[in-house]
């Protein structure tokens, strides 16, 4: 299942000024155009390209688009074919125009991507640095906040395999943690019950003092943020890992 496409820069940007616009840009053309199944996201990239190369487009929209085409797999070769093509029935200025944005975005002197950057492409929050409770994990997570304003958030990313051990959040009163998917797939488990696997847009609610974990599917790269629920006397106690003989069994 490929990717959901998700945009806020109409909000961001013109929320305030203009928010029917903003609404039509991230709710419509991005939140049903492009997540429309009839054509894949590829070949909408290269279609978005071309279109606005004719319209002579040049500025940061057009960079966008061609950065999003080379994230979903438009290679350099396949660029430079598109910009030829289209350049006989558009026009000879624009083609040169394109060109040289295009060459910027498919730098060869650019390193391969690791599999790190490549997913980062797939997801809209950052995936942040090495997580510092690395400990209490088996294989490599990352952390990074998304707010520490009001109520944390936090988007923790798991390498595929990689999993936190059980444990629990306590509170005297409130407490606990919401979990909402924003990349890959994975698992969350309670103690005693089945496992929940876990896609873009899953939202686990935990309650304080459920014994649980969480992490990546073995075949994927997985991301969630992590909302702390407000409460007193909050503390989390870690315990033993998952046993791998449990974890291979999902599937």
């Amino acid at each position: 299942m490929s990717e959901k496409i998700v945009q806020t820069a109409g909000r961001q940007q013109l929320g305030e000024f203009a928010p029917m616009f903003a609404h039509l840009n991230d709710d419509v053309l991005f939140g049903e155009v492009w997540n429309e199944a009839a054509i894949d996201v590829k070949t909408k990239c290269i279609i978005t390209v071309v279109s606005l190369m004719a319209s002579g487009i040049t500025d940061s929209s057009l960079i966008y688009h061609l950065q999003n085409a080379k994230a979903h797999g438009v290679t350099k070769e396949e660029i430079a074919a598109i910009i030829t093509h289209a350049t006989m029935y558009v026009g000879w200025p624009k083609g040169w125009a394109i060109f040289r944005l295009a060459k910027e975005v498919w730098n060869e002197e650019e390193e391969e991507l690791t599999d790190k950057d490549r997913y980062q492409n797939t997801i809209f929050f950052p995936i942040g640095e090495p997580n510092p409770y690395g400990e209490f994990f088996v294989g490599q997570s990352y952390l990074v906040p998304v707010s520490k304003e009001q109520i944390p958030v936090f988007n923790v990313t798991f390498e595929p395999g990689c999993r936190n051990n059980w444990h629990i959040h306590h509170a005297k009163s409130g407490g606990g943690q919401m979990l909402i998917c924003v990349g890959g797939r994975g698992y969350y488990q309670e103690w005693g019950k089945e496992a929940v696997e876990m896609t873009p847009g899953t939202v686990i609610n935990i309650p304080a003092e459920t014994k649980h974990w969480h992490g990546a599917a073995s075949d994927s790269w997985f991301s969630h943020l992590a909302i702390e629920i407000p409460g007193e006397e909050e503390s989390t106690e870690w315990f033993e890992a998952v046993l791998d003989e449990e974890y291979e069994k999902l599937k």
